[in-house]
């Protein structure tokens, strides 16, 4: 049976409530969601829905390399956001994070989302 084992990323910026970075389980790592939040500041990055986007992406790659994959092996990620109006400005950062062979995806608009961010993005990323 598999062990499950939590992440906690080192230069990704900290949990903002109970809970891991990841946790990995078999062969996948279910990453929490991750907004906008610049790892150097603490604070959020204050841009637009496409600048936000790019963000999370980023600090997704940061829990992924201390878990020992990359977010090139994603196989699964919903995206968060607070208008799907903002949904061309999203899209336009995952095409250029997701060139080829882009992940399964799901794009849900939610009432609201932590410290005001217009966009947050989890995965479930291949391990091994």
């Amino acid at each position: 049976m598999a062990e499950r084992r939590t992440v906690e990323a080192i230069g990704a910026p900290e949990a903002a409530g109970p809970y891991s970075h990841a946790v990995a389980h078999g062969d996948v790592l279910y990453c929490s969601g991750q907004v906008p939040i610049d790892p150097d500041t603490g604070r959020l990055v204050e841009a637009g829905p496409g600048e936000q986007a790019a963000r999370c992406l980023e600090n997704l790659e940061v829990v992924c390399a201390a878990a020992g994959t990359s977010l090139d092996r994603a196989l699964m990620v919903t995206v968060y956001v607070t208008n799907l109006a903002a949904g061309a400005e999203v899209n336009a950062a995952y095409a250029e994070r997701f060139a080829t062979g882009p992940p399964a995806r799901a794009m849900v608009e939610v009432a609201g989302l932590p410290l005001g961010a217009s966009v947050e993005i989890a995965a479930a990323v291949a391990l091994g």
